[in-house]
């Protein structure tokens, strides 16, 4: 029997319907209705101030420098390592992460059909009363399928855009993570400083207060041979008291600088990291001075005319970056919620009404139904929710433009305390060594009858004064390193992108 030629077989049908479907697979998640993303002009100056190359450690130009090779300190760089092992907040900030990832992979997997098998069997039994034989009929169904169910066919990229959303949202915390670590590492190494610097500020109040115990014994036992009045004495007195009182609050101070140092590691902190300052009071003296410390952290060299675009390198500017893709990814998906969707149910099996010829021949089944769907008309809420995608991003601009201001204003602050840190700490070192002069002349003019003993109070106070001003000026310098390298992102890179290059590509 001859065919018309205009009418196809139906195995030729079939192999056109699947290539009809193949094609539309292929098309699926090609097109995109999200803007083109365009990186934020940075609204700072192009140059950062006061970045004149000054001498120091050289960071690596290809990226910010590791805080290993930052912090010079070994016991620091030990407790710092700890700190990333134990801290909570940064143990929160990785399973943020792992939350995030796994939302990516939820996102992800709508990208392909979800194939399922199902198997089902049934006994039904009739009442007598429903049959006309006057009999109680019992029947058996039993079946089994491989499928899949409303499987959507990105046409217009909705699901490829939400997955974008969920891979910058991850991307995201990854960021957030590094931020966290970043300023771990800062506050550590700014702990264990400040727990030094106070070491050292008890061991100066232990010299000063072992120094006047001598000099007040001294003044005793003149005032008891009568080469010494009362007030003398008195006054002798209120320098021995007033050492004693800040023996005490140092003492204390020590002991909250290391339950806060505790908290930030997460653990409690081994004695061999703590600075020896902590543990050991300095011996006694009897012209008590504090040795310089020896630097903690290395000390950037920052090029000259070092551009503004390094910020873009700053853990918190690529969160608020990858937040704002997302924003333009979420558009793409409001956008395609306008246009028609095709989602695709299938399956093939085979059933029989009886289990043992459930895989006979000429049992098989197989059902196929697609389903269109289009928007005619939702009371403006797909036009609503595209608003909100639209508010969304830009709103996200303005937080990144924000994170790059507030990023070139720290920067600013720590390269201008930085311009003179050194020209202080210089006039406060010979501030200390003008007073300790003072205080052994007045005290040889004391000696001699020439003056009172209040010009040897005055002089201790102002040498007193001067070296713990120079303890925290030296903190302060070494402070001023750590802030630095923290808001520069963990170093310097003077690499730049192009407004369309994806972060951290």
């Amino acid at each position: 029997m001859s065919r018309h030629p205009l009418i196809a077989p139906r195995h030729t049908v079939g192999a056109l319907a699947l290539l009809a479907l193949l094609a539309l697979l292929a098309l699926a998640g090609c097109t995109s209705l999200a803007p083109d993303y365009l990186r934020p002009a940075l609204p700072v100056p192009a140059t950062l101030p006061g970045t004149g190359g000054q001498p120091g450690t050289p960071v690596p130009d290809s990226g910010p420098m590791g805080w290993q090779d930052f912090l010079q300190e070994p016991r620091l760089r030990e407790l710092v390592a700890l700190a990333l092992q134990a801290n909570r907040d940064l143990r929160v900030a990785v399973l943020a992460i792992e939350k995030a990832r796994a939302q990516y992979g939820v996102e992800q997997s709508s990208r392909l059909p979800a194939v399922g098998a199902t198997g089902a069997g049934t006994r039904t039994r009739t009442a007598q009363d429903l049959t006309t034989g006057g009999r109680s009929p019992t029947s058996s169904q039993y079946s089994a399928q491989l499928g899949f169910s409303s499987y959507e066919i990105d046409l217009f990229g909705r699901v490829k855009n939400l997955n974008e959303a969920a891979l910058q949202e991850f991307l995201r915390t990854t960021e957030s993570r590094r931020s966290v670590q970043l300023s771990l590492v800062a506050e550590v190494a700014n702990a264990w400083l400040t727990l030094d610097a106070d070491g050292r500020r008890l061991q100066l109040a232990q010299d000063t207060l072992r120094s006047r115990q001598k000099s007040y014994a001294l003044t005793e036992r003149s005032h008891a041979l009568g080469a010494a009045s009362g007030l003398t004495l008195a006054q002798a007195q209120t320098t021995v008291d007033a050492a004693r009182a800040d023996v005490a609050a140092f003492t204390s101070q020590v002991a909250r600088d290391r339950n806060a140092l505790a908290l930030l590691v997460g653990a409690p902190v081994p004695a061999a990291l703590l600075p020896e300052s902590a543990d050991t009071a300095a011996s006694a003296s009897t012209e008590p001075t504090t040795p310089l410390a020896p630097p903690a952290a290395a000390l950037l060299a920052i090029p000259a005319h070092l551009p503004s675009s390094v910020l873009l390198h700053r853990p918190d500017v690529r969160a608020a970056e990858y937040t704002l893709r997302g924003a333009y990814a979420s558009i793409g998906a409001a956008r395609a919620a306008f246009f028609p969707s095709i989602a695709l149910t299938a399956s093939a099996g085979t059933a029989s009404n009886a289990l043992s010829g459930l895989f006979d021949g000429g049992n098989g089944t197989w059902s196929f139904a697609p389903q269109i769907r289009l928007p005619i008309f939702d009371a403006g809420r797909n036009r609503a929710n595209l608003q909100i995608a639209e508010t969304a991003r830009d709103t996200a601009v303005a937080q990144y433009e924000k994170a790059v201001q507030t990023a070139f204003r720290e920067v600013a602050d720590a390269l201008a305390d930085r311009a003179t840190l050194a020209e202080r700490l210089q006039a406060q070192q010979s501030l200390q060594a003008a007073t300790l002069k003072a205080l052994q002349l007045s005290e040889a003019r004391y000696r001699l009858g020439a003056d009172s003993y209040l010009p040897v109070l005055d002089a201790q106070r102002s040498l007193y004064s001067a070296q713990q001003t120079l303890i925290a000026l030296l903190l302060a310098e070494q402070a001023n390193r750590i802030t630095l390298y923290k808001v520069l992102g963990g170093g310097w890179s003077d690499d730049t992108t192009d407004g369309t290059a994806t972060p951290g590509a």
